[in-house]
């Protein structure tokens, strides 16, 4: 199925069938790869993915909103097709340093900043530090504090074996985690998620250091350092929430909104963590709501 197929079959409204245009930067020392969709000269919207996804996660949102604006979606280090960290430096430092290098290689002002999970982190993050290059922000499905049912399930997924003998048996090992999925949405994002191996095997595309079961899990300081970072972003900031979220829950949203200066919850109905993808027609009317708020794109 193509993506204008499976977005249409998904519910996801777009004026014309865009594609974009696949380009590479390098930054600090790493080549990253990204994608542009819409008028260079129209407001950016610069999109993060989550954990283990990669820069066509937002397919489906690019094709809604890039014929107002340029959406830009980054592979950021370690994912998709951006080169993997040498040192295995994934730290928050490290994601920040590089949406700060890319955002200036681009001379990007006026942004729109939106963020999912680890992306969402790496988001509300850089806003804090660099408020004169953000517009708005949108954070969706994560906060300093995430529910531990929901954080041990994606370790628990991501730490599995990571080499199958088809790309069937991801299918199925997705469709297992993420039963909300069609099979033809699943098969779609799959096939920018993995690679064939010249064993004729299948793994996940992104750097095998980001699924291994001894990675350091963050302490007390690192929360207490993403609250500061929330309480210090001043922009309009949207916080989405998945209804059916195992990683943040309504207590959670509560409070993350109680510490932002300027912001607001939308609950988007049948979704759970992975809020664009299990609910697009949702995500995009909240994301759209936003943005007539603010006056984007008129």
């Amino acid at each position: 199925m193509s993506l204008f197929a499976a977005a249409r079959a998904a519910g996801v409204e777009f004026t014309r069938e865009a594609t974009p245009d696949e380009r590479f930067a390098r930054l600090r020392g790493l080549r990253f790869h990204y994608l542009d969709w819409g008028d260079p000269d129209a407001p950016p919207i610069l999109m993060l993915h989550g954990m283990a996804q990669s820069a066509h996660a937002w397919d489906f949102a690019a094709l809604a909103f890039s014929d107002r604006y340029r959406v830009l979606a980054l592979d950021q280090r370690g994912h998709g097709d951006t080169d993997w960290a040498p040192d295995g430096d994934y730290s928050l430092d490290a994601h920040v340093g590089d949406l700060t290098s890319f955002i200036e290689t681009l001379d990007l002002r006026g942004i729109v900043l939106v963020g999912l999970s680890m992306g969402g982190r790496n988001a509300f993050s850089y806003a804090a530090l660099r408020p004169d290059r953000v517009r708005a922000l949108v954070i969706v499905d994560i906060a300093p504090e995430s529910a531990r049912s929901g954080a041990s399930a994606i370790r628990n997924f991501i730490e599995r074996v990571d080499e199958l003998d088809t790309f069937d048996e991801f299918v199925e090992r997705v469709k297992g985690y993420n039963p909300r999925r069609s099979d033809a949405q699943i098969r779609g994002s799959l096939a920018h998620n993995l690679k064939r191996l010249p064993n004729g095997r299948w793994t996940w595309k992104y750097d095998k250091a980001l699924r291994s079961p001894s990675r350091p899990q963050p302490g007390p300081e690192y929360t207490a350092r993403q609250w500061d970072y929330v309480e210090r972003v001043r922009c309009p900031t949207l916080l989405v929430r998945g209804a059916y979220s195992k990683v943040v829950s309504q207590e959670i949203a509560e409070k993350t909104l109680r510490r932002l200066q300027n912001g607001s919850l939308a609950v988007i109905q049948d979704a759970g963590h992975l809020v664009p993808g299990d609910n697009p027609p949702g995500f995009h009317q909240a994301l759209q709501d936003f943005l007539d708020g603010l006056g984007c794109g008129d």
